[in-house]
């Protein structure tokens, strides 16, 4: 009779230690979510601000935990290989940085590509009397994105009382592109010395626009070995995409075995370096 009772009470004891520590682990899963959701909120509207997108952070983030959850879940029924499900996994995780650089490197490029036909514009609008801030104004009507819009957040300061040099420093953190710093150190200088604007900008514009026409050049003469480097990236992955229809057993111990997986490691490794250095040996910096 007393075991009985003993064993009753244990299992009433351990089941209610399971069920605390089970409720302190979903407050705890349930106080993570909530502030890395926040942080995920917060971090996709600075940064979609900063590009001047409207974006629902919290609709994001649905599609964004869906897509982490859905993706893996149909490469593990696809491929039944627990590599390539963390291999999805991992992919999905990065996904929105990835696509984020991408889209801010291509905003600062386009920007960067309008740079001279502006400061052409600027001085133009300066020889016929008008002035910096007018000049700005007119810039802000006529040029597209994502200049005008970057130039306008600008007008704005200045119609606040901002000053010029601190509105063109708050541009600088905004837009880190070279060029764009010496432009507007040279238009601080311009200004403090009392120099020829006008000058300043039709110097700055042609100075741009040999640099972007240099830049292409390049581009062409190094489009042959970028192109090269990509192809030798990609022929390992091919030929052993091949092998594996051909030879799955064989070549499927690449990825039961400890050896395959310390083969398939020093690969990766290998192939990173390899378009590293080809990438470096491609790329020049004007």
């Amino acid at each position: 009779m007393m075991e009985t009772v003993y064993y009753y009470g244990a299992v009433v004891t351990v089941s209610l230690a399971a069920g605390i520590f089970a409720w302190l682990g979903l407050r705890a899963l349930g106080r993570f979510w909530n502030e890395y959701r926040n942080t995920f909120a917060e971090s996709t509207t600075a940064n979609m601000t900063d590009m001047f997108m409207v974006v629902d952070p919290q609709r994001l983030f649905v599609v964004y935990v869906s897509g982490m959850v859905v993706v893996p879940a149909i490469v593990w029924l696809v491929a039944g290989d627990w590599i390539s499900t963390l291999a999805a996994l991992a992919l999905m995780a990065f996904l929105p940085w990835m696509i984020y650089r991408l889209l801010r490197q291509q905003r600062l490029k386009k920007f960067e590509s309008q740079l001279p036909d502006a400061f052409m514009m600027i001085s133009g609008s300066l020889q016929a009397g008008a002035s910096l801030a007018m000049a700005l104004e007119g810039l802000v009507k006529e040029q597209p994105a994502p200049l005008s819009q970057e130039f306008e957040l600008l007008v704005r300061q200045l119609r606040i009382g901002v000053d010029l040099e601190t509105g063109l420093t708050n541009m600088e953190k905004r837009l880190p592109i070279s060029d764009f710093i010496v432009a507007t150190s040279a238009i601080k200088i311009a200004r403090e010395v009392g120099g020829n604007l006008i000058e300043v900008m039709e110097t700055l514009a042609a100075t741009l626009r040999r640099k972007a026409a240099m830049e292409g050049k390049i581009d062409s003469l190094t489009a042959q070995g970028r192109m090269q480097g990509r192809v030798m990236t990609a022929l390992p992955i091919l030929i052993a995409i091949v092998l594996f229809q051909l030879e799955p057993e064989a070549m499927g111990k690449l990825f039961t075995e400890p050896v395959g997986w310390a083969v398939l490691a020093v690969v990766a490794v290998m192939e990173f370096m390899g378009f590293l250095v080809i990438r470096k040996i491609t790329s020049i910096d004007v």
